[in-house]
């Protein structure tokens, strides 16, 4: 029998959720991402340690500052990532833009550009932009420019509903993080795979969209075990940790397939406007403070690298 791995391979996308050259080399998914902290790591990375200094020297070259060289490093790395996977490459639009929509729009279509000056194309990306009412707005535009967008630190059924309409390329619904909220406010260890509401969050908004022949790709994120992914077998994309990547390839258990187009329920299609998507934000607690986390912890990491390339330049 394959292992876990392999069989999951046969009815989900397997995206890594790694930086790393290495990682991606060893675990050769079909996509991966990144942000300010997987960049962070992938500092460490000796297989991404001639491109870094060739970058910062250049950098230092054209008269850049710490904060433009990050930005034109972390395109870099994703235009190596981009030769070894065949699919696609998440870059994020930096987090302090998440509340400023023309900014975003701004900053992404820069990522383009410079990809673009590197030799690849937009085909070849996603723009990751945090799922806040001006992000989802931001991604409305650039889709309409044909600029593809993953809609990340994504925990409501209303901002997965507000992606759609603004018919995103893709979501990542935070299925760890989810959990890690509610162990803390209901005083749990453990779930069950069934019972944990990081799984039920990303089932809930698969049927919804299943339901509603909606396109736009859903892809669990931020997963704390294995039993987690298991619990997702079917979703259109699962972006996984090498850690777990690891374990599952190493797991010669039966993987049962849980998620189908074919099974989904027939839920009905929810109407959303702004208003609606700020009083129903509002009213969950748990999305409302994971999204404000995700913002402030990955511009700290943001601020984070910048320094660290300060202090190499």
């Amino acid at each position: 029998m394959t292992n876990v791995l392999d069989q999951l391979r046969t009815m989900t996308t397997v995206v890594a959720d790694t930086g790393e050259v290495a990682a991606v080399k060893t675990y050769q998914p079909v996509d991966c991402t990144t942000n300010p902290s997987l960049v962070l790591k992938a500092l460490t990375d000796p297989a991404s340690e001639a491109l870094v200094v060739k970058e910062i020297e250049a950098g230092k070259a054209a008269g850049l500052n710490a904060e433009q060289v990050t930005e034109v490093l972390t395109v870099a790395m994703g235009a190596e990532l981009a030769a070894l996977v065949p699919g696609r490459v998440s870059t994020e639009v930096d987090a302090c833009l998440s509340f400023d929509t023309k900014a975003s729009v701004a900053r992404a279509r820069a990522i383009v550009a410079e990809y673009d000056k590197r030799g690849v194309g937009k085909d070849k990306i996603l723009i990751k932009l945090a799922s806040t009412w001006e992000g989802i707005r931001a991604a409305e535009i650039l889709q309409n420019e044909g600029i593809d967008c993953n809609l990340t630190l994504l925990f409501s059924m209303a901002q997965a509903v507000a992606c759609a309409d603004a018919k995103s390329f893709l979501i990542s619904p935070f299925v760890g993080r989810i959990t890690d909220w509610y162990k803390k406010a209901e005083g749990r260890d453990h779930y069950a795979p069934d019972e944990d509401p990081g799984v039920k969050s990303v089932r809930a908004i698969y049927d919804y969209y299943k339901s509603n022949g909606i396109k736009t790709v859903v892809m669990g994120a931020s997963f704390r075990s294995s039993d987690q992914i298991k619990a997702l077998a079917g979703c259109d994309n699962l972006t996984i940790a090498p850690s777990l990547l690891d374990e599952m390839g190493n797991d010669p258990s039966e993987l049962k397939r849980v998620l189908s187009p074919e099974n989904a329920g027939g839920v009905a299609a929810i109407s959303m406007d702004e208003a609606k998507f700020r009083w129903e934000m509002n009213a969950d607690a748990m999305a409302t403070e994971k999204l404000a986390e995700g913002i402030r912890n990955f511009d700290a990491d943001h601020q984070k690298l910048i320094k660290v390339i300060a202090a190499r330049m």
